[in-house]
C-alpha cells in the first residue's frame, strides 16, 4: 500500500480521500490555499503545506508548488479528487516524470479520452454506441458542414473537441444559424479550453442522462458497477443523482456495463472512471468519458457496498481489483443532493460565514461534507459545500428518507439550495422516476415548456 500522499483538493472530497487513507494507514498531506486554512480536512491531516493565496491558479493549479509539497514531504503519490487538475493531462504527466504516482489513469489515457473527438472514435471502435455526428472536427469548408448537418437531420449540436462541464456547446436549428454558431463555439472553445476544434453531433430533444461507473486495475481486469441517473441538471450541472437509474432493465445494464468493461480493457485504463451516456427511446449514445472520481460516486457506494476511493488507492498501489464482476451485487437505491451555497431562485452564490449548523442522520442518511459551524465559506471556489446522500431498500424509500433529511439540515448564515431541492423531491414528474434533462430547467421557468 503507498506510504503517503497529497491530497491535491479541498473541501467535501478532500475530506473523503482522507478518511480512506486512514482505513487504509495511508499518511495524508494536504495542501492548501491561505484561505483554507480551517478546512476540516486541513485540520485532520498528517501534515499541511499552504501552497499559495485564494484564487485557484496561484493555489489548487499550482502544478510546481503540488511537487514541491510532495517533495518536501517525502509522499510518494497524489490523489487529485474531481475538479482543478483530476483530468490534466499534463499534470499526471509531470507527475510520473517526478516520480510520484497520480492516483488516476496514465497521461495517456486522460489526453485521450479528455479529446472528445478521439474519445468517440475509440468508443465505435470498442463497440459502444455514439450520437450521430460528424466522426471528426469540422473543417472551414461551410458546404460540408452544411452537408453533415442534413445527413444527421436537424437539430445539430456544435460541441468543443476539448470542453466540459457544460461548456463549449451550441444547438443548431437551421442552416440559417450553423455558420454563425460553429464560429461562435469556436472562440469560446479557444477562450475556454485552448483548443477551437469542434464537431457535430444530433441534439436530441428529450434524452435521460445516465452514466456507468467503472473501475479498472491496468492489469486485464474492469468492472462496471450499476449505473447513475443525472437527469435533475440546472445549466448542464448536475443537481440531483440517483442510482440504479429507473427504468434500466438488468438486460439493458449488462449490455451497456459489458460494453463499458472491454472498452476500459481495449485502452489499458487504470483507475476509477465513469461513461456518460444520452439515453432515449431504449438506446444508449456516448458522449464522454470522465477519468476521475464523480461528485456523485457516493450513491454507486451505497448500493453496492464498495467504496471506490479506496479503490482507486488499492489500484495505484499496483494491487489488482478486489473484486470481480459476478461479486457486485446491487441492493435497494439511493438519491444524492448536491447543496450549494447559492440562493434557491437566483442561483447567485452565497459566500460567508454558517452561524448554525446541524447535520441530518438516521438510518440509512449519509453527510458528506468539510463545512461546520462558524466555517466561513470563500468566494474564489465552486459553491458546493455539502452532498446529501440516502439509502432505502425501494427509490420510494430512498426519497422520502431525503425529504426528512433535508428537513434536519439546518445551514444557517448563508443562503442554500436546500429549498429547490426539497421542492425537486416533493415533485410528482420526479417521485415517478424518467424524467429528462430539461425537466428541471422547464420547471424553474429557465426554458419553453
Amino acid at each position: 500500500m503507498l506510504d503517503k500522499i497529497i491530497i491535491a483538493n479541498r473541501g467535501e472530497i478532500a475530506l473523503r480521500i482522507l478518511r480512506a487513507c486512514k482505513e487504509l494507514g495511508i499518511k495524508t498531506v494536504a495542501v492548501h490555499s491561505t484561505v483554507d486554512r480551517d478546512l476540516k480536512h486541513v485540520l485532520l491531516a498528517d501534515e499541511t503545506v499552504c501552497i499559495g493565496p485564494p484564487p485557484s491558479v496561484k493555489s489548487y493549479l499550482n502544478i510546481p508548488a503540488l511537487i514541491s509539497a510532495a517533495e518536501i514531504t517525502g509522499a510518494v503519490g497524489v490523489h487529485p479528487g474531481y475538479g482543478f487538475l483530476s483530468e490534466n493531462a499534463d499534470f499526471a504527466e509531470q507527475m510520473e516524470r517526478s516520480g510520484l504516482i497520480f492516483i488516476g489513469p496514465k497521461s495517456d489515457t486522460i489526453r485521450l479520452m479528455g479529446d472528445k473527438v478521439s474519445a468517440i472514435a475509440i468508443m465505435k471502435k470498442a463497440g459502444i454506441p455514439t450520437v450521430p455526428g460528424s466522426d471528426g472536427p469540422l473543417t472551414k469548408d461551410m458546404g460540408k458542414n452544411r452537408e453533415f448537418a442534413h445527413r444527421i437531420g436537424y437539430p445539430v449540436m456544435i460541441k468543443a473537441s476539448g470542453g466540459g462541464g457544460g461548456r463549449g456547446m451550441h444547438v443548431v436549428r437551421s442552416d440559417q444559424d450553423l455558420e454563425q454558431l460553429i464560429h461562435m463555439t469556436q472562440t469560446e472553445a479557444q477562450a475556454a479550453f485552448n483548443n477551437n476544434i469542434v464537431y457535430m453531433e444530433k441534439y436530441l430533444e428529450n434524452p435521460r442522462h445516465i452514466e456507468i461507473q467503472v473501475l479498472a486495475d491496468g492489469h486485464g481486469n474492469a468492472i462496471y458497477l450499476a449505473e447513475r441517473d443525472c437527469s435533475m441538471q440546472r445549466r448542464h450541472q448536475k443537481v440531483v443523482e440517483e442510482a440504479p437509474a429507473p427504468g434500466i432493465t438488468d438486460k439493458m445494464r449488462r449490455y451497456i456495463g459489458d460494453c463499458c468493461s472491454k472498452a476500459c480493457i481495449d485502452i489499458g485504463y487504470r483507475g476509477a472512471g465513469t461513461f456518460e451516456f444520452l439515453y432515449e427511446n431504449g438506446e444508449f449514445y456516448f458522449i464522454e468519458m470522465n477519468t476521475r472520481i464523480q461528485v456523485e460516486h457516493t450513491v454507486t457506494e451505497m448500493i453496492t457496498g464498495i467504496d471506490l476511493i479506496k479503490e482507486q488507492l488499492r489500484i495505484a498501489a499496483g494491487q489488482p481489483l478486489s473484486v470481480k464482476e459476478e461479486e457486485v451485487m446491487i441492493r435497494g437505491h439511493s438519491v444524492e443532493c448536491r447543496i450549494n451555497a447559492e440562493d434557491s431562485q437566483t442561483f447567485v452564490p452565497s459566500p460567508g460565514k454558517i452561524t448554525r449548523f446541524h447535520a441530518p442522520g438516521g438510518f440509512g442518511v449519509r453527510w458528506e461534507s468539510h463545512v461546520y459551524a462558524g466555517y466561513s465559506v470563500p468566494l474564489y471556489y465552486d459553491s458546493m459545500i455539502g452532498k446529501l446522500i440516502t439509502f432505502g431498500e425501494s427509490r420510494d424509500v430512498a426519497i422520502s428518507r431525503m425529504k426528512n433529511a433535508l428537513t434536519e439540515l439546518i445551514i444557517d448564515g448563508i443562503k442554500t439550495n436546500i429549498k429547490l431541492q426539497m421542492d425537486i423531491m416533493s415533485d410528482v414528474n420526479f417521485q415517478l422516476g424518467g424524467a429528462n434533462i430539461h425537466y428541471l430547467e422547464k420547471k424553474l421557468g429557465l426554458i419553453e415548456t
